[in-house]
């Protein structure tokens, strides 16, 4: 079963704990992205649970938070009952851990040393301990690493890859913590395709990717507390990070005691004013979910120079409260027997195309007759 038209793929990780960065930053930007796509082509919008636990979990919450990640999708506006758009598990589809595992074989251990999020993610572990002085000697760093950072996180690029390229994917809309990963797939691809001859589609380099997904790319909130990195679960405080599911109240208060600067003058500018501008940005952010048609230059400038930031922050703090009100009420009313059923349709449409091209590399490689 080949796709009907070109494939876009698409996902974000199943989080028990989805946050409006990752809403606004992703999920709400896919979910248009499908709506304004899906006439020209077959949109895979796949949840990765297999990349779920490449970090520490609470794997008890799985599958409610898989689960979720689908409500959360409808309630966002996505179409249950559009054909061209797939919404699938990605362990329902057993063909990405086998052709992962053929992909392991031809790729090096020096390629994924060098990945960056490997590096980064497994550094900052490691520096936390230290700076918490939980660690002081070498065999107690080593220990750590061998219980916290597992062969799954530095290999998951190669299941990545696998994910793309099992649906001929033409297009995969991804921010630069994994351009490195979508270089790596159109390499093994293309060395795969060397090797073997036509296997894969190799999917556009990135530079093609951010010309075609232009204005579908979110913005990425920033820390209430912080501004100066992005919003993410990894703040322990929670002082500087919005759930979706906080109750309207608490939100507020995290609006109210976010931080500003000195400046005293409500003004968009991410340099000098990264509190006030990130304010400015969800403040936009929420008006457009609600349905108005507003842009981030006319909310700047309806704001612009004025000076009591107390007001202000009420201001953006109302309307993230009835953001969530709302979101909330729509998450509740989310058909459970439609996702169910959406969830099935796809992944049997999805087994049929991933099998296919298994089964094509097992007979390359030598595996099938």
């Amino acid at each position: 079963m080949k796709p009907s038209k070109p494939v876009i793929l698409t996902g974000v990780r199943a989080n028990n704990n989805i946050h409006i960065g990752n809403y606004f930053g992703a999920i709400l930007p896919i979910i248009n992205m499908a709506k304004r796509r899906s006439d020209e082509y077959d949109i895979n919008l796949f949840i990765p649970d297999l990349h779920s636990f490449t970090t520490p979990i609470d794997h008890s919450k799985l599958y409610d938070s898989v689960l979720n990640n689908a409500r959360v999708y409808a309630a966002a506006g996505l179409s249950l009952d559009n054909t061209s758009i797939h919404l699938y598990r990605q362990s329902y589809i057993p063909a990405h851990s086998e052709l992962t595992w053929i992909l392991d074989c031809f790729t090096g251990f020096g390629r994924m040393s060098i990945m960056t999020q490997f590096k980064d993610k497994s550094r900052k572990f490691l520096d936390s301990k230290i700076t918490k002085g939980e660690m002081s000697d070498e065999q107690r760093i080593w220990d750590t690493i061998d219980r916290n950072i597992s062969v799954g996180l530095f290999n998951y690029p190669v299941l990545m890859a696998a994910d793309i390229l099992l649906y001929g994917a033409t297009y995969v809309p991804v921010g630069d913590d994994q351009t490195q990963h979508l270089e790596f797939t159109r390499d093994i691809a293309e060395r795969m395709n060397r090797k073997f001859g036509d296997l894969f589609i190799v999917p556009k380099p990135v530079i093609q990717q951010h010309q075609f997904f232009g204005k579908d790319q979110g913005l990425r909130i920033k820390d209430l507390v912080n501004p100066a990195k992005k919003m993410s679960k990894s703040d322990e405080s929670g002082k500087g990070i919005i759930f979706l599911s906080d109750d309207p109240k608490s939100a507020h208060k995290k609006i109210m005691s976010a931080t500003t600067d000195s400046i005293g003058k409500v003004q968009y500018d991410k340099e000098n004013q990264p509190g006030i501008s990130n304010l400015l940005e969800i403040l936009t952010l929420v008006r457009q979910d609600a349905g108005r048609e507003v842009t981030l230059e006319q909310t700047a400038n309806e704001y612009f120079g004025m000076d009591r930031y107390g007001d202000f922050k009420r201001i953006v703090a109302d309307e993230v409260a009835e953001f969530l009100e709302n979101f909330q009420n729509r998450l509740a009313a989310v058909d459970e027997r439609a996702i169910e059923e959406k969830l099935a349709s796809s992944e049997k449409d999805m087994n049929a195309v991933a099998n296919e091209t298994l089964y094509r590399v097992q007979k390359a490689v030598g595996l099938r007759k």
